[in-house]
């Protein structure tokens, strides 16, 4: 994180903006919610990575009651800080403004930002632009909303936003702005004073649609987890067009991990054959495969052979070194590899490759590291959804 001092171009003083995420452990609408994978990573990474790199806040801070939520936020290898929270605080009952006012007696800041990891959304130049918005118009509180464009009516049939009489055309309607509850700024005399986050000069920053929605039953993880898969495409579709090289694990990767053997002590493993339609769609696209494991087994060899896979390495013991030799004879660099894996032994070589992802059962290690999470697990459909990104960013190169 670039922890900032002094000012900052346009003459604001960022250097005591301390950044607050509330993780509560005991969540029953959807247990663990905090540190449940979401799209590959704990719901809580999202909304602290955006924070650690926005470069807005001298600290970051959780505010946690519970020890495995702890243990998984350092596990992130982020500058965040712990901040234990007493156990009357992190109850059904314990408000948001409780939480905020005990981390005010703990913590050195003006103005503190509340971020809610249910928003796993928010990018980093939203906190830029928020406090940008909040120095520059002298706000003492500031809240996210999302503009909707609704007609909205009470129980008594009063309509809220709008006159019935006169129904404006949705392109000529201003809408109303929907509080979404992804962060908020209050500097400490409000907070301290009004036991609230949210008073005296007021400000709205507003977000784009896709912000609007908050997790809070399983639906809602649905949208908000399609939502963060679709960007990461987009993200990653420069990557992906400059793929020539498709390198794949086997153990975990290929097959579901599992180690099999008949009633005559052959050993045996399950491959999926929509996976090895994926290799074949992503080998029709001009992409060169090649099979890679720290095992010496014929039943890879034999596999390779049926898939008509030429480059089929076995018993390596260092892949990093077999992937950049391979690399280099082919007359390649490593931005136009992919590589999938799924285990420790493959992080060397999905570190340097130019487009890495792992199954949904990856280790954590694994996960933590690549570009891409499948929401499959390994045997059962991730190699075919990595397959059919590589060739739809191919065909986005086919296309220029």
């Amino acid at each position: 994180m670039s922890v900032l001092r002094g000012k900052n171009s346009k003459g604001m003083s960022m250097s005591n903006v301390v950044a607050l995420i509330p993780l509560r452990g005991g969540s029953k609408g959807i247990p663990d919610k905090n540190i449940r994978l979401m799209a590959g990573k704990p719901l809580c990474a999202w909304a602290l990575e955006a924070a650690c790199r926005s470069g807005a806040f001298a600290r970051v801070v959780v505010s946690t009651d519970s020890q495995k939520i702890a243990a998984v936020v350092r596990g992130l290898q982020l500058p965040v800080e712990i901040l234990e929270r007493p156990a009357d605080l992190a109850t059904d009952e314990a408000s948001t403004e409780s939480v905020l006012l005990h981390a005010a007696q703990q913590l050195d800041f003006e103005v503190l930002v509340t971020i809610q990891a249910t928003s796993p959304l928010v990018k980093p130049e939203d906190f830029q632009k928020a406090y940008n918005l909040f120095e520059k118009e002298g706000y003492d509180s500031l809240l996210t909303a999302v503009r909707t464009k609704r007609f909205f009516w009470n129980d008594e049939g009063i309509a809220l936003n709008y006159n019935p009489q006169q129904r404006p055309r949705r392109q000529d309607f201003a809408g109303t702005l929907m509080e979404n509850g992804a962060f908020y700024f209050t500097k400490r005399n409000i907070l301290v004073e009004n036991r609230c986050r949210l008073g005296g000069r007021l400000g709205i920053y507003e977000m784009t649609a896709e912000n609007a929605i908050e997790i809070d039953d399983p639906a809602d993880w649905l949208l908000v987890e399609r939502a963060l898969r679709e960007r990461s495409m987009t993200s990653l579709s420069s990557p992906l067009s400059k793929i020539k090289l498709l390198v794949v694990d086997v153990d975990g990767t290929l097959t579901d991990g599992g180690m099999y053997w008949s009633a005559e002590g052959d050993q045996l493993k399950k491959f999926n054959t929509r996976d090895a339609k994926g290799l074949e769609l992503v080998r029709r696209e001009g992409v060169e495969v090649a099979i890679m494991t720290t095992e010496n087994s014929p039943i890879v060899l034999a596999r390779a052979a049926k898939l008509g896979i030429a480059h089929c390495f076995v018993g390596i013991e260092n892949k990093r070194d077999c992937l950049e030799e391979h690399v280099c004879k082919s007359g390649l660099t490593m931005d136009a590899v992919a590589y999938i894996g799924d285990d420790v032994n493959d992080l060397e070589c999905l570190r340097v490759a130019g487009f890495s992802a792992c199954p949904a059962d990856a280790v954590e290690d694994v996960s933590g590291v690549v570009h891409f999470v499948s929401k499959y697990v390994g045997g059962r459909g991730a190699v075919r959804e990595i397959c059919e990104m590589i060739c739809a960013g191919r065909t986005e190169v086919n296309k220029r």
